[in-house]
């Protein structure tokens, strides 16, 4: 099995889907950060990165992980 973290939820591959480890729904993006609570921006950026230019991708760490960000 295949896992990982999305905004610092435990989330698993399964059947061809990732979903939210907790209660085995499919990955919808819009759960509030683990660490600082805050939701995803309306345009689905990280609410404590919010829009970086030339950014390919980019995660604050929620707590989990280091923060880092990749870009063109």
């Amino acid at each position: 099995m295949i896992k990982s973290h999305e905004r610092g939820w435990p989330i698993e591959y399964i059947g061809g889907h990732w979903v939210y480890s907790d209660n085995k729904k499919l990955i919808d993006g819009k759960r509030n950060c683990v660490r600082c609570g805050k939701k995803p921006t309306k345009d689905g950026h990280d609410a404590c990165l919010g829009f970086i230019p030339n950014c390919t991708s980019a995660c604050c760490g929620h707590g989990i992980t280091n923060k880092f960000i990749q870009g063109v």
